[in-house]
């Protein structure tokens, strides 16, 4: 008696399973393949160091995925490495892109790299801090804002 009451049971939700199977929204988030697009030939200009291709790209990007903070994080990239940097372009970016992930090293290190640029060391070892606080001194990003940070109270 139990596996027929179980069996019918199954019965009545199996259609309905099939159904949100079939109709549902998808598992995962669906990438638009624009912004894919787009978000590898802006790598690949960096690469290449050819900024304004970059920007080009990334800005198509952003557009496809405005909440991207990666897109961000190498648009302030771009800007910053420009022959002639825009560094409020940077900033605009590179702080879009905290808001979305506070916790980016990346995105830090790069701010921060940004500030020394801008004269402003103060707020480069405040990025510093947060990526202590983030990953310890022992990651990546932080080892390189310290370095760069060193290098510039070295020279000024």
């Amino acid at each position: 008696m139990r596996f027929v009451k179980y069996t019918l049971a199954a019965a009545a939700v199996l259609p309905l399973m099939i159904h949100a199977a079939d109709f549902g929204a998808p598992a995962t988030p669906v990438v638009s393949s624009a912004r894919a697009d787009h978000l590898a030939a802006g790598r690949k200009a960096i690469e290449a160091k050819d900024w304004n291709r970059a920007i080009t790209e990334l800005n198509a990007a952003e557009r496809e995925d405005p909440r991207n903070a990666d897109v961000h994080n190498l648009l302030g990239y771009s800007y910053r490495k420009r022959a002639n940097p825009d560094l409020p372009k940077a900033f605009e970016h590179y702080n879009v892109a905290l808001k979305i992930d506070p916790n980016n090293r990346g995105i830090h290190e790069y701010i921060g790299e940004a500030y020394l640029m801008d004269r402003k060391p103060a707020e480069a070892e405040r990025h510093l801090a947060e990526l202590e606080r983030i990953c310890g001194r022992g990651c990546e990003e932080y080892a390189e804002l310290a370095k760069s940070i060193a290098d510039y109270k070295a020279k000024n």
